[in-house]
């Protein structure tokens, strides 16, 4: 069937940005999923990337390098520890070192780039304030601050063409919630990958913030966790 409604969605392979392609397929766009290369120490997650727009039948997905490596600051692109075994209750002491300086404006400015393109001006990021991650980008209010910004910065719709939103569908749902709300879609999440520190064969630490917050969310759900873990 043709889809008439373009969206851009931003897609790291994990529980998150697999259950947002689901939301944004189910409410009738053509969909064009955005990766990234950025030097981050889990760059398997491309490959579950890829898995997840060829299953939701995705228009297109690309893979762009932004190389943020030799900027580095965080457990992901530099030669610091991935903090391991930690509650949620200290997760939310600090913002963590899996924090990437600037990511999700990176992200999101290519997001834009490529929306203004292909004539698209929704845009979807799964980024969730409710499960605690501590990162800034991920807050409500600097999404509506980089939702004016697209709308000041761009050719489109600054001659009247449209205007570009920033859907954030996760942002107010935990964990369990976001869960059943893909399994719901049919989203097969044992194709996608959230570890921060995987193995060499691309199998889960699940000691990492981001493995115990998913564990968590399954068993709070009720819902067999398919994740293949490091022995």
């Amino acid at each position: 069937m043709f889809k008439s409604k373009k969206a851009v969605v931003l897609s790291s392979g994990g529980l998150d940005s697999s259950t947002v392609l689901a939301l944004a397929a189910d409410q009738g766009f053509a969909i064009y999923s955005l990766s990234f290369d950025y030097g981050q120490r889990h760059v398997c997650e491309i490959r579950a990337a890829e898995k997840v727009a060829a299953a939701a039948g995705a228009e297109r997905h690309l893979v762009t390098r932004v190389d943020l490596k030799p900027i580095g600051g965080s457990a992901l692109t530099d030669d610091i520890a991935v903090p391991k075994a930690r509650s949620e209750c200290l997760m939310a002491q600090t913002i963590p070192v899996t924090y990437v300086p600037a990511r999700n404006t990176i992200f999101l400015s290519y997001a834009l780039a490529w929306a203004e393109v292909l004539g698209a001006w929704d845009i979807f990021i799964g980024v969730n304030a409710v499960d605690y991650s501590g990162y800034p980008d991920c807050r409500p209010e600097y999404i509506l601050a980089f939702e004016t910004m697209a709308n000041l910065a761009t050719k489109s719709a600054i001659e009247g063409k449209g205007r570009y939103r920033i859907h954030t569908p996760l942002i107010d749902m935990t964990k369990a919630q976001i869960i059943l709300a893909g399994i719901a879609l049919g989203v097969d999440y044992g194709m996608t990958h959230s570890c921060y520190d995987p193995s060499p064969q691309g199998l889960a630490c699940g000691g990492c913030d981001s493995c115990i917050l998913r564990k968590n969310g399954f068993a709070t759900a009720g819902v067999p966790d398919p994740t293949a873990y490091a022995p």
